[in-house]
């Protein structure tokens, strides 16, 4: 069994490295990414835009394809035609 003094250091290291791990992933969550797209898309006889940024330019252009046809499409099969459309613009830059 543990004395008291050594359960009690246990205790704050374990404490510690659980706050470590919080503050990484707040960190991480509001971390700055590399590139803002802008997408419009006309789909169904509606049409969306949507700004989404992203680490890459492919990832923010499909991020902001995606949520421009989640708010266009309904269910699947529409989703999967939506995001093969070809959007009507579509404008990228790097964020520094």
């Amino acid at each position: 069994m543990a004395s008291s003094p050594t359960r009690w250091r246990f205790t704050w290291v374990l404490g510690l490295a659980l706050v470590l791990f919080m503050a990484f992933v707040v960190y991480r969550s509001f971390y700055v990414a590399g590139f803002r797209c802008s997408v419009c898309l006309a789909f169904g006889g509606r049409s969306e835009c949507r700004t989404v940024e992203g680490p890459t330019e492919r990832e923010a252009l499909m991020g902001a394809t995606t949520n421009a046809c989640a708010l266009l499409a309904a269910g699947v099969t529409d989703t999967i035609a939506c995001e093969r459309t070809a959007p009507t613009s579509a404008n990228c830059t790097t964020i520094e």
